[in-house]
């Protein structure tokens, strides 16, 4: 049986020369009801990261599936953010909130493995994360659980950090 391969528009191929990789977490499908029929359109929420500190999220939507994808990637790209991170884990414990959705990030220890759900997963492993303990409180959105992990990636701070915010030397 021949291997199939799947259809890889310019943005994704952009990623692999800069080293990034990415992520579709959710296609979204809408309908739209004229006189022929149904007409669909799609969204894709994509995250995109360097598995080593750097990570973004975009939303992308078109006529085609792929279409959306490269469009969330392009977005993802432009809004990546360094992370905090402390060998394989994280800092410290954190609370990351968007709408309804909160997310609870906790620091574990090697070996531990991400313990995420489905949605959070690949954003924690794309930011280059390891080891962590999660937990999802409110609604579970895909979009707002995504956002919640990001504002939460957007907390952490390690103690070089800390210590020159707060003027005092280790």
């Amino acid at each position: 049986m021949a291997k199939q391969h799947r259809r890889r528009g310019r943005a994704a191929d952009a990623l692999e020369e800069a080293g990034l990789q990415e992520n579709v977490v959710q296609i979204y499908r809408c309908s739209k009801v004229v006189k022929g029929g149904r007409r669909f359109s799609f969204a894709a929420l994509v995250v995109v990261g360097d598995a080593n500190g750097k990570v973004g999220m975009g939303y992308g939507k078109a006529n085609e599936v792929p279409l959306a994808v490269d469009k969330g990637i392009v977005e993802a790209r432009k809004t990546m953010e360094p992370v905090s991170l402390d060998g394989r884990t994280i800092p410290h414990a954190v609370l990351g909130r968007c709408g309804a959705s909160r997310v609870k990030l906790v620091p574990a220890s090697e070996g531990t493995g991400v313990i995420a759900g489905k949605k959070l997963r690949p954003l924690l492993e794309l930011a280059g994360i390891h080891d962590v303990l999660t937990k999802a409180h409110g609604s579970t959105s895909p979009k707002n659980l995504i956002k919640a992990g990001l504002d939460a990636l957007r907390k952490l701070r390690s103690v070089e950090q800390v210590s020159e915010l707060r003027g005092v030397e280790l």
